[in-house]
């Protein structure tokens, strides 16, 4: 079918506020690795993996074939059945946790489910209805998630559930105090310090938890300084309050240094969420931590249907294998750095590149206009300047305007260096067209 005649059937029968990308929306039908393939037989170089999802690429053999072997057993039986490969992938989670102590993990269907039941258990242990996000954090699409969402375009409703409040992470996006600190590590602190006060003038001093993205990823790969975290850390501990690392995007090595994301600041959180990256695609969340608070709740108090079942979580524990036999999170740090390297070179070249941000393989270009505003037009025009040069990249920001680069981990640096090229490419022609209007 053409991708046309497709489109006009999609609009017909799917909501109208569905994002597409591309002036001409592309299906894409086939994929290996890190290259996929439209239905009109264009190849790209995949370089925002379903956002930020296929982390060890498509059609990954020993994937494929552990999800087919399930899938002739038994589809589904739900976690009012002992399930296997349920057990051994929460055994698996457990031995490679940043948390000490007695553990337990709650699987779900998606990243949104699992921050759902994360605030669940938060809340509950704690007995509070009060939590504290970030500005610019995302933390999915339910209505709770939506909730605690700090950028108004993701939120469409001004009502939740929770008594929230936000403090601001140390970026210009973000915070106010941005420009009045000079050192990067005094910006972090003085923002760090307004968890405090949040919590003493806009909190009955009984929060359940701070949850919070230890690289912001729809609100553009923006990175939370360890010692942003760090500090928080010591505040939170004061108050008693839970800390959530809302791992959905950043966990299992995609940023290159660490496999868990948290692990860059040295903060030992109570929960991790996780999602995306577990499944490599296939639908699965997770929530893992303290066992006592995961065990907060009453029997018969909760359930998942989907949560864990047999395909998902068999898939989700060869993809975990796969990563770690193949040391995914090393060849994201190599290659990442190179990346990194490149497009900060970039920077230097090019006016409308207003930060280059990000670790690993989870890197991000801000694109700006003339004065240094943020551009989302100018973006878009990126967006399909790269597809044109067969290279398929995202875009988040608050405005709109971060180009999101988040390729596989088996990405090699020959492709990365490609990718370098035609985000070169595009950059200029971004910025010609700029000029001409």
């Amino acid at each position: 079918m053409k991708p046309e005649e497709l489109y006009e059937r999609h609009r017909a029968v799917l909501p109208d506020w569905i994002s597409l990308y591309y002036e001409k929306p592309i299906e894409l039908v086939r994929g290996e690795g890190y290259r996929v393939w439209d239905s009109e037989g264009n190849e790209y170089l995949d370089f925002f993996g379903g956002i930020v999802t296929t982390i060890s690429g498509h059609a990954v053999p020993e994937i494929v074939e552990a999800v087919k072997e399930q899938a002739q057993k038994i589809f589904h039986s739900s976690t009012l059945y002992l399930i296997e490969s349920q057990v051994r992938l929460a055994e698996k989670l457990i031995s490679l946790s940043p948390i000490s102590g007695e553990q337990k993990v709650f699987f779900v269907g998606s990243g949104s489910e699992a921050n759902e039941a994360a605030l669940l258990f938060a809340t509950t242990y704690r007995s509070s209805s009060e939590v504290i996000a970030l500005r610019g954090s995302y933390h999915g699409g339910s209505f709770g998630t939506m909730g605690i969402t700090g950028q108004g375009s993701w939120r469409p409703t001004p009502r939740t559930a929770l008594d929230v409040s936000y403090a601001m992470p140390p970026h210009r996006s973000y915070s106010p105090l941005y420009g009045r600190h000079d050192d990067p590590e005094e910006l972090a602190r003085a923002c760090a310090e307004d968890v405090r006060s949040l919590i003493e003038t806009s909190t009955t001093g009984r929060v359940a938890a701070f949850i919070a993205e230890p690289i912001q990823g729809v609100g553009g790969f923006v990175e939370l300084p360890p010692a942003y975290l760090s500090r928080v850390k010591e505040i939170l501990d004061e108050y008693g309050v839970l800390f959530v690392s809302d791992e959905v995007q950043t966990a299992f090595g995609r940023t290159g240094s660490h496999f868990w994301g948290i692990e860059q600041s040295g903060v030992e959180p109570d929960l991790i969420t996780m999602a995306k990256g577990l499944g490599n695609g296939l639908a699965i969340g997770a929530v893992m931590g303290r066992a006592g608070v995961i065990d907060s709740l009453s029997p018969k108090q909760h359930i998942s249907t989907f949560g864990g079942n047999p395909i998902s979580t068999a898939g989700a524990l060869a993809n975990l294998e796969y990563i770690l036999k193949n040391d995914l999170q090393k060849n994201a740090d190599e290659v990442g750095g190179y990346l990194k390297e490149r497009l900060v070179a970039l920077a230097g070249e090019h006016r409308c590149v207003g930060e280059v941000r990000g670790r690993g393989l989870m890197l991000a270009i801000e694109i700006v206009g003339p004065g240094g505003e943020p551009d989302g037009a100018a973006a878009a025009r990126f967006l399909e300047a790269c597809r044109e040069r067969g290279v398929l990249v995202g875009k988040g920001g608050l405005r709109g305007n971060a180009i999101r680069i988040a390729p596989p981990l088996t990405i090699t640096r020959e492709a990365a260096r490609r990718a370098a090229e035609v985000f070169d490419e595009a950059l200029a022609e971004v910025e010609s067209k700029e000029k001409v209007g």
